[in-house]
């Protein structure tokens, strides 16, 4: 099933979700994702009815206050994304600049939007003030606005009236879950960021990430983490320390389109870390994985960790 997103946003799960369903539980009381960014994981699980209540956090304010117009409000926002994107003259790199300007003046999520939908690979970047300050893509003007209404009342159809939507640190989000919750966690992708990345209003601390961690499991709560990955040989992000007793299992999720355009064929994979309070359930019997495209991604155990080989 093709799922609506308004935002092609770079770091989304949106291509991995349907796989990372494979390993949650089939019915969960309230979904978390305290890294919300466009909420494509949140998406899949109200689509599939695991769950209809939703917690949606990110630390990025413009961005959770979009979700929530996108969620809530979808005549709004489509009324207001038609009217920037409508307003695009003969030049529209700088009709671009002054939205950019102006959100960066107003941090208004109606222009945030645009900006996400017209920017070089869907990529948000942030100076070290704090301002956005990725570039148009000059190929296309962003999404035809018919487009974007669709791909909004998809989502709003899926979870109006279903959500609770914050901005805070994800330690706060964490210190008030319950064993009822599931919890979804999608930090920074490189997970070693220190204090600042530029595709974030900052970064997170891998051993306050760690220890955060180590409180979810002894308070026995339900998670999933995609942290670390690879592409061909190089890898991002040190994997989380064994010590923590989860479950890692390597996500083929396909070529790098950056890859083929330089004539490589390097396959990217990504890492999710599944709670030992997930495993008895979720791994009793499991020999191998059948991933969601083309090729297969079989699961290999190999001196007590899960290995991924394709065929």
């Amino acid at each position: 099933m093709s799922l609506p997103h308004p935002i092609q946003y770079q770091g989304s799960k949106r291509t991995l979700a349907a796989d990372i369903l494979h390993f949650l539980p089939r019915k969960i009381e309230r979904f978390i994702e305290p890294f919300a960014g466009t909420a494509a994981v949140s998406i899949a699980v109200a689509a599939r009815y695991i769950s209809q209540s939703f917690w949606l956090n990110d630390l990025n304010q413009p961005l959770i206050e979009l979700l929530e117009l996108i969620i809530e409000r979808p005549d709004e926002i489509v009324s207001a994304y038609t009217e920037i994107w409508n307003g695009q003259h003969d030049d529209s790199i700088e009709h671009y600049a002054e939205v950019r300007e102006k959100f960066n003046q107003t941090h208004d999520p109606k222009l945030f939007l645009y900006l996400l939908a017209r920017c070089v690979k869907g990529a948000v970047r942030y100076n070290s003030k704090g301002l956005f300050n990725q570039s148009p893509d000059k190929r296309r003007k962003g999404t035809q606005p018919e487009n974007m209404r669709k791909n909004i009342e998809g989502v709003s159809a899926f979870l109006k009236g279903n959500c609770k939507f914050t901005s805070l640190d994800y330690r706060e989000v964490l210190a008030t879950v319950s064993s009822s919750d599931f919890i979804y966690l999608d930090p920074p992708y490189q997970g070693v960021c220190g204090n600042r990345d530029a595709r974030y209003f900052a970064g997170i601390d891998r051993d306050e990430f760690v220890l955060a961690i180590e409180q979810l499991n002894r308070r026995g709560i339900a998670f999933a983490i995609s942290y670390d990955g690879k592409l061909g040989n190089k890898t991002f992000g040190i994997p989380l320390p064994p010590e923590l007793g989860l479950k890692r299992i390597e996500i083929e999720v396909g070529r790098s389109t950056q890859s083929t355009l330089l004539g490589r064929s390097e396959i990217t994979v990504e890492s999710l870390y599944l709670s030992s309070s997930l495993l008895p359930e979720t791994f009793a019997g499991l020999e191998s994985y059948n991933h969601m495209a083309p090729k297969q991604l079989t699961l290999l155990e190999t001196n007590g960790r899960l290995s991924a080989a394709t065929r």
